[in-house]
Formats: structure tokens, sequence, C-alpha cells
């Protein structure tokens, strides 16, 4: 896994085949809460994994929030690559640790069963719908504190 621009071709490709699950699954693609300028500044992050043969497999990426705080976007396993979800989650909170986040926040829809069985599954409890989600109950948000 690595730092990638979301703008690069590879990004986007994931980032497209991303929505259209997501789209499938909420009706929603997800690509108005995500935006490539946030992935540029100053404690952001945007990772592309790659599988044994070298082709982009997934990404996932970390929005600063206030203080302390950190969101987690767009994580994305492309089907058949067991295990690379849990790895890339694994290495956004590694690295939103080393940059001195201290909890890490995300949405996703409720619908979406199998987003929220694996975020509880890697420690991750609900919270109060936060920012542009507040008041929307078609989303539910989760957090999880990072050891430091």
């Amino acid at each position: 896994m690595a730092p990638c621009d979301p703008t690069a071709p590879e990004a986007q490709a994931l980032l497209t085949d991303l929505s259209a699950a997501l789209r499938a699954i909420t009706g929603s693609g997800g690509e108005a809460s995500f935006r490539a300028e946030d992935m540029r500044g100053e404690g952001a992050l945007f990772l592309l994994a790659r599988d044994a043969n070298g082709a982009p497999a997934g990404c996932g990426a970390i929005r600063p929030l206030a203080g302390r705080m950190a969101e987690l976007k767009r994580m994305y396993a492309a089907p058949g690559q067991a295990g690379l979800g849990s790895a890339l989650l694994s290495q956004l909170e590694t690295e939103a640790a080393r940059m001195g986040y201290r909890c890490l926040y995300l949405e996703t829809r409720r619908v979406n069963q199998r987003a929220v069985r694996f975020y509880r599954r890697h420690g991750y409890r609900l919270t109060a719908n936060f920012g542009r989600y507040a008041g929307r109950a078609e989303a539910v948000c989760f957090m999880k504190e990072l050891s430091c």
C-alpha cells in the first residue's frame, strides 16, 4: 500500500467501482461526500492497495476533522481480494495514529449491513451522526479510539 493522488487514473478506476457498488446497495454512489482536494492537505492521506500482480485492488482515505480526529473515507477492496479490506483499514489506522490522530470516525449507510458488520468486527462503535450526516436517518456513524 502506498500514498496516491486520488485523481490518478488507477485511483479513479477504483473510486468509480466503489461508487457503482455503493449505488447498487444504497441508491447513492457517495461521490458528493468526497473531494479529492481534501486529500491533499496536511493530515490527509489517500492509500492505494495493489494485488499480488501489482494491479490496483483497493483504496481508502483519511480526512482531518477537528482537533485530533479524522474521518475514514472511500474504503474499498475489489471483489476477490480476501483480507485486503482489513489490511487496508489497519494501515489507515496505523497512519492516522502516526499523524497524531486519537480517533477515527466514519459514516456508512444503514442499509449497507456488510460495511456495518465489517467496522463493528474491527472495533468501531456506534456514535452520534456528525457533520453533514447529523439528522440523516439513512446514515450510521462509527468511531474508534486509536492507541498512540
